[in-house]
């Protein structure tokens, strides 16, 4: 009969070759995955599109180092949780126009001052210059966000219950805007009653009447066949909206180098595959709208110059006295001087 001494120094032995092996499996597992939540309050757009292509990208950087989840048409909450979700580290990322982070940081105006940029050339050649890029990505980091995409979105145009062809058609209008002052008070120069909404409400109110129009660009009216609510844009082309994609600091931080270096690689590799994308989709979308029984209007070139200079003039007035929007709107603008010289 074996001694209690040999059955000891045997099941002992027998115990450490258990954990020599089971150690490094859970090391390999407690390493193998991070998990990065991925959000936005639109989907089958061009923020959609980005999204998919930095999954893309990530998982033929890192594989399953880090499982990116995306999360579109506002799953994780309306946009004000999102935003407050990404300072908070509860969700990783969030993909949105610049004008809904305002209140995370006021630089975050000086995208969308009306007229900025022209086109969606202009944008692309400015925010994917390398050194702005370089610029605008660790410009927020004292808020606690890095910026990892910067996509142009669309031009901003205004949905309406009823055709508006003048300028007069304006005032009275109750409009959902963005909670961006540089959207807000331009809208109040023309008559219009601007009101901030969730994009998940402006469908009901719409049809209830309790707003008579919203601002967004077209390929979102689209996707969201607003066309079925409301049939008439007209293309004010008040500004150019940026998108970008803020991840929260801590939990980048957090990550390996390796999976820092995929991040970043994977969100500018996505902005370049996105934009021509994103330019024909603005085409794809207006050309929807129409199929679609919707209709587009167009201010008399007059009007529509007289429109853009008041614009001009309430933003000048707004970001005046903030001389962190304006060093970051002179930015833009040197830039642009340089492009447009070339």
């Amino acid at each position: 009969m074996m001694s209690i001494t040999k059955r000891f120094r045997r099941t002992r032995r027998a115990l450490g070759i258990a954990l020599a092996v089971m150690l490094p499996m859970a090391g390999a597992g407690q390493a193998q995955e991070s998990t990065m939540k991925l959000a936005s309050a639109t989907i089958n757009d061009v923020q959609h599109e980005w999204q998919k292509e930095f999954q893309k990208e990530v998982e033929a950087r890192v594989g399953d180092a880090l499982k990116v989840e995306i999360y579109p048409a506002s799953q994780l909450g309306a946009i004000p949780r999102m935003s407050e979700g990404v300072l908070l580290g509860t969700i990783e990322a969030f993909t949105t126009p610049t004008s809904f982070v305002t209140n995370v940081d006021p630089r975050f105006q000086a995208f969308d001052v009306p007229g900025l940029f022209m086109d969606a050339d202009e944008v692309h050649a400015v925010i994917h210059d390398q050194e702005f890029r370089d610029y605008i990505e660790t410009l927020f980091l004292d808020k606690g966000v890095r910026i990892i995409g910067a996509i142009f979105n669309s031009p901003t145009q205004i949905l309406t219950r009823e055709p508006i062809t003048t300028l007069n058609g304006f005032d009275g209008l109750k409009v959902r805007t963005f909670a961006s002052p540089l959207q807000m008070e331009p809208m109040k120069a023309i008559g219009v009653n601007p009101t901030p909404l969730a994009l998940s409400e402006v469908t009901p109110q719409l049809q209830a009447g309790g707003i008579d129009g919203m601002l967004a660009g077209i390929p979102i009216l689209t996707a969201f066949k607003f066309y079925d609510t409301a049939k008439h844009v007209t293309n004010i082309n008040m500004n150019q909206i940026v998108s970008v994609t803020l991840v929260n600091e801590a939990w980048f931080q957090s990550q390996s180098d390796e999976v820092k270096a995929a991040i970043i690689e994977a969100g500018r590799a996505a902005e370049e595959t996105v934009f021509p994308w994103g330019v024909e989709n603005v085409q794809r979308a207006e050309k929807a709208w129409l199929e679609n029984g919707g209709e587009v209007h167009m201010l008399p070139d007059d009007q529509q110059a007289e429109l853009m200079e008041t614009f001009a003039t309430v933003a000048n007035k707004v970001i005046a006295d903030q001389a962190d929007v304006v060093d970051v709107r002179d930015r833009i603008v040197a830039k642009l001087e340089e492009v447009r010289a070339q």
